[in-house]
């Protein structure tokens, strides 16, 4: 029996030679990855009531990203109470305060393929780009696997995502996301495995893999998987981690997804969601010239150092509208580090742009850049929920780093690609 890259994956973490979509089994976990939001504070009294400890602490990454500078005397606490369980659980691999979990998990080389990976975050799924099966879960789930090592799931059906051709000028993996949503909605994924592949996919560096990965949330899928390549393996031993058998994480050539979607990724253009879902997305140009008042460059899905590059290759030479505000926010503080080491950030700033700190921060409606009410934002981030960056009366539109660049400048929705052509003359 033919298998998926998915049903192989989770055939392995169940112990067993195969497996088939809509069984039910028990996986071991590789790796179980929590953060300070939905991580120690709410899993602590759990396992305190259970009186057990954790599972196996070398399997367990901490990361503190949500309340990233604490900004007040709860979040403060909530940092604290992160520090102290780590330190009483023997928890090595711990990131405090270095940027968002998706993000900083495979940059330090806790990420290879063929693992089955647990994440206390919706946005689990970007992990799935190294050729793995990685999904979130609640904090009662979570506490669970803390204490097992272990968690059932349905194997899931795979969802293929077939994108051909090259991408354009100003074109990027956000935009490719932003157009399944609208095609596809919020539930299109259905909670199965979605899998990316094609000669479009092929082409791209992991930094926008982690995209198409990460945003497989917002199609309601359980996770997103890209099988391994060299390109992978190159990121992977860059990171410190050894990648392993390619040729053993390959889906069978015979094995039929259950659906299957194309994209014609050299015809598409820069894409928009309208407030307030990620699947009112439609080109650039169809939403005429919406005044904004913020623009935002941040989040796991919007401020890697690729994306800090597309913005800078809009923002070079120009100054972002007196009516708007850039804020950009690293996803990491490595990527900060590259990102001011190759100039990137002092392009950004000479534009006008205020730097934030790494971590979710305004993506996810906490500290330094919320938005007020009635304001209007355009956002690197993948999700625009009514109320999601602050005031509930406020206004999200989403973009890729290039849109949101050019929208800065412009002070309205703009497609970058008339900025970008005139800068390569």
């Amino acid at each position: 029996m033919a298998m998926s890259l998915a049903e192989k994956i989770i055939a392995r973490a169940a112990g067993r030679d195969r497996v088939a979509s809509g069984e039910v089994v028990t996986a071991r976990v590789d790796l179980a990855m929590i953060h300070d939001s939905g991580g120690p504070r709410k899993a602590k009294p759990i396992l305190e009531r259970l009186g057990v400890k954790v599972w196996d602490s070398s399997r367990i990454v901490v990361i503190t990203d949500h309340f990233v500078p604490a900004y007040d005397a709860e979040t403060a606490a909530i940092q604290k109470l992160t520090r102290d369980w780590v330190a009483e659980q023997g928890v090595a691999n711990f990131y405090d305060m270095q940027g968002i979990c998706h993000v900083v998990l495979p940059e330090r080389g806790h990420l290879r393929p063929g693992m089955f990976v647990v994440g206390g975050d919706s946005h689990s799924p970007t992990g799935g780009a190294f050729g793995l099966y990685m999904f979130g879960v609640g904090a009662t789930e979570m506490a669970g696997v803390l204490a097992t090592g272990e968690i059932w799931l349905k194997v899931p059906e795979t969802i293929l995502i077939e994108a051909h051709g090259r991408l354009g000028l100003g074109v990027a993996a956000k935009d490719i996301m932003l157009h399944l949503c609208a095609r596809l909605g919020m539930d299109g994924g259905r909670y199965q495995a979605i899998q990316y592949t094609g000669d479009t996919i092929a082409g791209l560096p992991m930094t926008e893999r982690m995209t198409l990965c990460n945003m497989a949330a917002e199609l309601g899928a359980q996770a997103g998987l890209i099988a391994p390549d060299a390109v992978t393996a190159d990121y992977l031993r860059a990171a410190g981690a050894d990648p392993g058998d390619l040729a053993a994480w390959q889906g069978d050539a015979d094995a039929r997804p259950a659906e299957t979607h194309r994209v014609d990724a050299a015809a598409l253009g820069p894409q928009v969601a309208a407030p307030h879902s990620p699947a009112n997305s439609a080109p650039v140009g169809d939403h005429g010239a919406a005044r904004i008042d913020r623009a935002y460059i941040g989040a796991c899905t919007g401020a890697k150092l690729n994306d800090l590059h597309m913005a800078a290759s809009v923002l070079k030479g120009r100054h972002v509208a007196p009516t708007t505000r850039l804020l950009v926010a690293p996803a990491s503080t490595r990527i900060a580090a590259q990102a001011a080491a190759d100039g990137t950030l002092a392009i950004l700033t000479e534009a006008g742009a205020i730097l934030l700190a790494s971590g979710c921060g305004a993506c996810a409606g906490y500290g330094a850049g919320i938005l007020a009410e009635g304001e209007v934002c355009i956002a690197s981030t993948a999700r625009n929920f009514k109320g999601r960056m602050g005031a509930g009366s406020a206004r999200i539109y989403l973009g890729s780093p290039y849109t949101v660049a050019a929208s800065a400048v412009a002070g309205h929705i703009a497609d970058p690609r008339p900025m970008l052509a005139e800068g390569a003359r």
